[in-house]
């Protein structure tokens, strides 16, 4: 039976959203950065804490023997939300974590560490690892790292003046030298929903590792990683309105079974002597020491949270707050979009600039009306140097937002420039 979606009722799971900034009803806008969350997540962590707190896996007592049926619970719940088996899902500490894993264990691979499957993973001398221009941070110094240990070659897809990928230049970069192609689903800057199936295609087609940054996508669209072609993928628990300091990073069965471990310590091993030691198999081989056992129970509940909502509604409403967002801030003089494109997918994300105004002043004026938004370069400094931009603002929607909301922000914005005294179009800051 289709449900139907009630915004307001979404809201009111939100104890958060009943606050006020300086007598204004808040109006957040940064569900990029962090979401907010729901009570049923509040209540799942403080209920595992007050009645099953325990360390799992180690111990024969029945607190311990709860404490790990709810962890591992919530692996198989997290791993269902993404299409996937719980043997393929490692927990982390969000997702820079994971994609460090990622690219440690690689680095391990190609010092021999792991046997001939893992070597066959690393790049080498010679070899070619390509990112995106559009990446955050996190899915970008890895692999400088990792290019830096092993003689590999870091190089970059270009994005158009719209802020897609160049599909084009793409095409050329990766080739027979190509060992890893990395990439976000969805631009933590831009917005812009990137086209997977392509770039894995090119990817296959050189038999290329294939890494996907799915944190900005995760909270917003249905996501099935094992059926996306991609091998490994990473999201963060507190954008998908779970708790901080939990991720989780997806990968393929035979590829987290030919990677090395990066963590080494107790709760993934078999077998230890002074000398050497045997590991466990994913997904415990990549869990070293103190498991976050109340934040996975605490994204279970999220994950349980909102597949208990009429997601296809869900996001034709966020649809709907993505257009709004856009369109009412092309209307606004002085206002520069980034990624301003309707010919790709997007989610309910966008970055601008305002003429002749720097973007932290931007933020503090609309924080004095309620509004909470992003400012900075959003660890995404070489996207915005390809703008020309030092940093921008970023106002992203989420699934309690309302139009209300987005209305709210806009007229805010509308007012940002005649409070500064900037009559004539400057330069974006």
């Amino acid at each position: 039976m289709t449900l139907s979606f009630d915004v307001d009722a979404v809201r009111a799971d939100f104890p958060l959203l009943e606050t006020e900034i300086d007598g204004h009803p808040l109006v957040y806008l940064d569900s990029g950065a962090t979401s907010q969350k729901p009570r049923a997540v509040l209540d799942a962590e403080r209920d595992f804490l007050e009645r099953a707190n325990s360390a799992v896996h180690r111990g024969a007592h029945t607190l311990a023997a709860e404490a790990t049926e709810l962890f591992e619970d919530a692996r198989v719940t997290v791993a269902e939300f993404v299409g996937a088996e719980p043997e393929q899902l490692v927990w982390t500490s969000g997702a820079t974590a994971g994609l460090n894993l990622i690219a440690g264990a690689l680095g391990y691979a190609a010092l021999g560490r792991g046997g001939a499957d893992a070597r066959a993973l690393a790049p080498r001398e010679g070899d070619e690892i390509v990112v995106t221009e559009a990446e955050h941070h996190a899915n970008l110094i890895p692999w400088q790292e990792l290019a830096g240990r092993t003689g590999a070659r870091l190089r970059h897809i270009p994005v158009h003046d719209d802020g897609t990928l160049d599909m084009r230049a793409a095409a050329d970069l990766i080739g027979e030298r190509t060992k890893i192609v990395a990439f976000p689903h969805v631009s933590n800057v831009l917005g812009i929903v990137n086209p997977v199936a392509k770039l894995v295609t090119l990817a296959r087609g050189v038999g290329a590792l294939t890494v996907l940054d799915a944190c900005q996508s995760a909270p917003h669209l249905a996501l099935d990683l094992p059926a996306s072609g991609v091998d490994l993928a990473v999201f963060s628990g507190h954008k998908v309105y779970g708790p901080y300091g939990l991720g989780a990073l997806w990968g393929r069965e035979e590829i987290l079974a030919a990677l090395p471990p990066f963590t080494t310590g107790g709760s993934m091993i078999t077998t230890v002597t002074l000398d050497e030691a045997e590991y466990l198999p994913p997904p415990q081989r990549f869990e070293a020491g103190t498991q976050p056992v109340s934040q996975a129970v605490a994204l279970a509940a999220a994950v349980r949270w909102l597949g208990a909502h009429d997601l296809a509604a869900a996001h034709a409403h966020e649809a709907a707050l993505e257009r709004r967002l856009r369109e009412g801030l092309r209307s606004i003089d002085g206002i520069r979009l980034l990624g301003d494109t309707d010919a790709a997918e997007r989610v309910a994300l966008q970055a601008f600039a305002v003429d002749g105004v720097h973007a932290h002043d931007v933020g503090q004026f609309l924080d004095s009306r309620g509004v909470a938004v992003r400012v900075g370069h959003h660890c995404a400094q070489p996207l915005h140097r390809r703008f020309g931009l030092t940093a921008s603002v970023r106002a992203s929607a989420a699934i309690h937002t309302t139009e209300a909301e987005v209305d709210t922000f806009l007229d805010a914005v509308s007012g940002v420039r005649g409070f500064f005294g900037v009559t004539t179009a400057g330069v974006g800051a």
